[in-house]
């Protein structure tokens, strides 16, 4: 039987939950004060503890996400949804795709001609 884990590096148990891509990414985010525990910035080297709440700023989105236990190795995302409550609110994932939603047709003044994309994209909303 495996012993439990008391406590894993933050960039570690990111990248362990499918939150990050990389690991890099993960230590990245938390060096440019993008995860947040307890009103505090985290470093990478920061150990996660259980029952934590973390706030992590991914883009546009920022997610709330509750430890529910240690992981140190990378798992499928259907296992690794196990490890943490996830509770963003819904309005937090339809930021994204409210970017998309915008008007292709506008062009903000001074970004010069069309690229050969804007054109397309042009063309197929018309």
């Amino acid at each position: 039987m495996k012993p439990s884990l008391v406590a894993v590096r933050m960039d570690k148990w990111l990248w362990a939950v499918r939150i990050f891509k990389t690991r890099t990414q993960a230590a990245e985010a938390c060096r440019r004060g993008h995860v947040i525990v307890g009103s505090q910035p985290a470093k990478p080297s920061r150990h996660v503890r259980v029952g934590e709440t973390l706030v992590i700023r991914t883009g546009e989105m920022i997610r709330t996400l509750k430890v529910l236990d240690l992981l140190e190795q990378r798992v499928s995302a259907e296992i690794a949804r196990n490890f943490c409550d996830d509770q963003t609110p819904a309005e937090e994932y339809s930021k994204p795709r409210e970017r998309h939603m915008t008007n292709p047709a506008f062009r903000p003044k001074g970004r010069g001609r069309p690229t050969k994309k804007d054109r397309r994209r042009l063309d197929s909303f018309l």
